[in-house]
């Protein structure tokens, strides 16, 4: 019920800002309004408009006399010109203050809307809201039918122009946030699925000579503790970080790598703990470091054996402690991290030459896992092979791997693989590159050849699908080949590729089988170079 009595403009401002900024939901603020402003005017209806732009939707909040039914509407301008041009010339103008009608019909925009909301006849006040240059919509009030307002009313309501303007743009902030949070989650919450499915898988060998190593992941995977992978470099410790990772409680955590030898010493501080606006040239902007990254999850210290002396020290008091302190910063950050360091040194004698801190290493060393070279677990290879052709072929388009020919399972067996599974793979990778967009059989295995070579072999080699696995070993292999190749021209070398082909062939150039097709060369490019060669073939080879 209105009232005549006097009002304390500045008690009013108080009371309805209060009220106006009361909740970041347009509903709850507008009914809380709504019977605090029907106290002082003849207020039947309280319309929130908001302006979506040019072109855009209005969406319009109504709050009437009946307390907690609020409706909200949607229109949309470029269905109607009448309330298109109305907001472009509202926007344009930037309006400011209070305009009152005697009835709906007389104002722009109320003339178009009004019979949509039900409230035309009737007496109206709008005030539109801007904050800086940007419009945001109006507030329109509705008298009750019958009553009119004065201009001490619009007064009343200017009044509250700056309230309704914060809350208005506080709100649209609030829900756009919430919107992009939403997306933000549902991405992560996708991005996670798609990184578990392609990391937690099973590890190839862990029935063959990984058994061990993984029957160690099980005993520690389920535990917070401390984990050092230890081994050359390619074995694959980064994949065994994975799967203890994603079968740990923290699998839902992030899991963040880092390679230790691969920062530079006056940046790896920033890198591992982060730093502060300001604490050095060039730090503009506050940064988060890989251990807080980590919270929550995993953090894979890879090459932790090329750490500087100064960062093993912080590097101790993290494990000891889990705190970090930022470059710049003066408090403690806690963290809730999982440790895994990484090496292919030799951790225990780099600590007696004083490399390495004895006290980290104590603290690194809790749970030692080291995983064996692949020239130890020879029953894997094969195995390997398989995986990376089926991998690569498919990141490289092909509808089916090429198959491996049988004679080249013991060559692959047999080489002792230096670079050990990585080494394997850049291999497999080659292979696939050279028989790409073919439909032979994968055949270049058998006439690899392994031994040390000289730079003319590598050179003569260089078409074969495993350069690496040059030549079998000197002795037997050579011997068969047809003697030492090692003091031989590079056209020399190649015209004895050649014959050894032709002889496997029964010289045979075309066609399947033939020495065309087992050297990936044209026929007619074959029988140009034989010629250059003066290597015999066809019928006058026959006849020899």
């Amino acid at each position: 019920m209105k009232t005549d009595r006097k009002i304390d403009k500045n008690e009013f401002f108080r009371d309805a800002s209060l009220l106006i900024c009361s909740s970041l939901d347009f509903c709850q603020a507008l009914e809380k309004s709504h019977e605090y402003l029907a106290t002082i005017m003849p207020l039947d209806h309280l319309h929130l408009n908001l302006y979506q732009d040019k072109n855009k939707e209005v969406w319009t909040y109504t709050q009437g006399t009946e307390k907690g039914i609020c409706q909200k509407n949607v229109f949309t301008p470029s269905s109607n010109p009448g309330v298109q041009e109305c907001l472009e010339r509202y926007a344009s103008l930037n309006r400011k203050g209070v305009l009152l009608y005697l009835t709906a019909e007389e104002s722009p925009l109320g003339s178009v809307v009004a019979p949509f909301l039900g409230y035309q006849g009737r007496s109206i006040m709008v005030m539109h809201l801007n904050i800086g240059e940007k419009y945001l919509g109006s507030v329109v009030v509705v008298a009750e039918e019958g009553c009119i307002f004065t201009e001490e009313h619009a007064d009343l309501l200017e009044r509250l122009n700056a309230p309704f303007g914060i809350a208005v743009s506080n709100a649209l902030t609030y829900n756009q946030l919430s919107r992009i949070k939403e997306r933000l989650v549902d991405d992560n919450r996708f991005l996670s699925n798609e990184l578990r499915r392609t990391t937690d898988i099973s590890v190839v060998g862990a029935d063959g000579g990984l058994k061990h190593v993984m029957e160690l992941v099980d005993q520690i995977a389920p535990l917070n503790n401390t984990v050092l992978l230890l081994g050359e470099t390619g074995v694959g410790k980064e994949v065994i970080a994975n799967a203890i990772h994603y079968s740990s409680p923290r699998r839902n955590g992030p899991l963040i790598k880092i390679n230790c030898g691969a920062i530079p010493e006056n940046l790896i501080d920033s890198e591992l703990f982060g730093h502060e606006k300001g604490a050095f040239t060039g730090a503009a902007t506050r940064k988060l470091g890989r251990f807080e990254r980590a919270h929550g999850g995993t953090i894979l210290l890879d090459e932790s054996g090329e750490l500087p002396a100064a960062v093993q020290v912080r590097l101790l008091r993290v494990l000891q402690t889990k705190e970090i302190e930022r470059v710049g910063g003066t408090g403690s950050i806690p963290v809730d991290i999982r440790v895994i360091a990484a090496t292919h040194r030799n951790l225990e004698k780099m600590v007696l030459e004083n490399k390495f801190r004895q006290d980290l290493w104590f603290r690194l060393n809790i749970f030692p896992v080291e995983i064996p070279p692949l020239r130890h677990r020879r029953e894997d290879i094969m195995t390997l092979v398989h995986h990376f052709m089926t991998c690569k072929a498919r990141e490289m388009g092909m509808r089916t791997p090429p198959p491996v020919a049988e004679s080249a399972y013991e060559p692959l067996t047999n080489y002792d693989w230096p670079g050990n599974v990585r080494e394997l793979e850049n291999v497999v990778e080659r292979a696939l590159i050279q028989n790409r967009g073919r439909t032979l059989p994968l055949d270049p295995f058998s006439s690899s050849r392994l031994t040390s070579r000289s730079p003319e072999q590598i050179k003569g080699d260089a078409a074969c699908a495993f350069p690496c696995l040059a030549a079998l070993d000197s002795g037997e292999g050579e011997q068969k080949a047809g003697g030492d190749d090692s003091s031989l021209s590079l056209d020399e070398v190649v015209a004895r590729q050649i014959e050894r082909v032709l002889e496997s062939t029964q010289g045979k150039v075309n066609g399947a089988g033939g020495a065309a097709e087992i050297l990936r060369i044209h026929p007619s490019t074959l029988r140009h170079k034989m010629e250059k060669l003066g290597i015999v073939y066809g019928r006058e080879r026959g006849n020899q």
